[in-house]
């Protein structure tokens, strides 16, 4: 069978989407991932076809666009929807059109993330199947509320119909220019709601996310989608520092930008103390800062070669940094900045391997250092050890890719 992937996001939403186009084609199948250019190097890397979409999200999340003024300010849901629809409405009729002419003559389109709206018109303007996939569970349930709202804030009676709400001012927020890109590019009619009998894919872990038991048979919870090891190799830099010591702490917040550098660097430098720690600056910018020699700069590493040998992971609470440091069978400290970071946060502490998330916007040296002494318990480093057991036993893409197999013979 033939498969287009469409998403756009971060590197984050990117690479588990590339590793399930490399599992679809070690099974026999043809898959084409379409994303952003900044975030395609995943795909070159495992081999997997590629186009890029239009638009540029690096340059978006410069510190002075909206989403990462939305980052830097607070995480509320009518803000956040604003900034990201900001990105995908300005983008909707050419990725439409982009999607259409890769996906022509395919037997299913997989979509998520910023073009899952635009990927799933055009899957009903060509007729093919349409499949959803996620990294955080939007299927509505009365077992935990939407993780686009901080988990303390919704009563428990009120958790299935915060689903409905935020899902429904998700599609409000690109309704419009969805609808715009749908005459335009297929001549298809305008769209009152929101579509929700398509499969559901969820690249998340069952030991950190129970499949809920009110949730529809559409919606499957596969595991986490890894991409395979390849044959990467540590620079000597890396081999020496983690040689020179016991094992460090790791400090990386991915794709964030639009804080205070400066100062979330020295309230990170002041809470670790005289510990050792592993630096990714990602997306921040931070890397031209003075750091102190307790700190080595790390380049792209490859989170599952690199977590089982550090102490703790200090993140900002990603569904696939949350997932690797879990499954390395090592404690979280989180510091959330938006959106589902918090439900992630809430996760690892339900877990018992993370303390109480330390916010990225109100972050001081105590707060994050109490944080990290939690994370250095013995009982916490007990427990973190036995969730990365069992994680490590689950095998989401296997799981995915049969899922895929069955929803297409069905």
């Amino acid at each position: 069978m033939k498969f287009v992937v469409a998403t756009y996001g971060t590197e984050g939403d990117v690479r588990p989407l590339a590793a399930l186009c490399r599992a679809l084609m070690d099974a026999g199948h043809e898959a084409t991932l379409l994303a952003d250019r900044a975030t395609l190097g995943i795909a070159q890397t495992l081999g997997v076809p590629a186009r890029a979409l239009s638009g540029d999200i690096k340059g978006t999340l410069d510190p002075s666009a909206a989403i990462s003024n939305v980052v830097g300010k607070d995480h509320g849901l009518n803000s956040t929807a604003k900034a990201l629809a900001g990105i995908a409405n300005a983008n909707a009729e050419t990725w439409l059109r982009e999607i259409v002419d890769a996906a022509e003559g395919s037997d299913a389109l997989i979509v998520s993330a910023l073009a899952a709206f635009v990927g799933l018109s055009a899957a009903e303007h060509l007729g093919i199947k349409a499949v959803g996939v996620g990294f955080i569970p939007l299927s509505p349930t009365a077992e935990f509320a939407s993780p686009f709202l901080p988990p303390s804030r919704v009563p428990h009676a009120l958790n299935r119909l915060s689903h409905t709400f935020v899902n429904a001012m998700l599609w409000r927020a690109f309704r419009k220019a969805t609808n715009d890109a749908r005459a335009k590019v297929c001549g298809l009619p305008a769209r009152k709601k929101n579509w929700t009998t398509h499969p559901m894919l969820y690249g998340v872990s069952p030991s950190l996310v129970a499949p809920p038991s009110d949730w529809p048979a559409n919606a499957h919870v596969c595991g986490q989608w890894l991409p395979p090891e390849g044959s990467w190799s540590p620079p000597e830099a890396l081999t020496e520092f983690l040689a020179a010591g016991d094992a460090p702490v790791y400090v990386g917040f991915g794709s964030m930008v639009g804080f205070d550098r400066k100062a979330l660097l020295s309230e990170v430098v002041a809470a670790v103390g005289g510990r050792r720690v592993l630096f990714y600056p990602g997306w921040s910018g931070i890397e031209g800062l003075d750091l102190p020699g307790n700190f080595h700069v790390l380049g792209d590493t490859p989170h599952a070669w690199l977590f089982p040998k550090v102490s703790a992971v200090i993140h900002h609470g990603g569904s696939g940094t949350s997932h690797s440091a879990a499954r390395a069978g090592v404690p979280s400290v989180v510091v959330p900045f938006a959106g589902d970071q918090w439900f992630w946060a809430d996760r690892l502490r339900r877990a018992g391997v993370a303390a109480q998330a330390v916010s990225g916007h109100r972050l001081s040296a105590s707060a994050l250092a109490r944080a990290i002494e939690y994370a250095g318990q013995a009982q916490v480093l007990s427990r973190a050890r036995q969730l990365g057991e069992r994680m490590r036993t689950e095998n989401g893409l296997v799981v995915a890719t049969n899922t895929l197999e069955a929803i297409m013979a069905a």
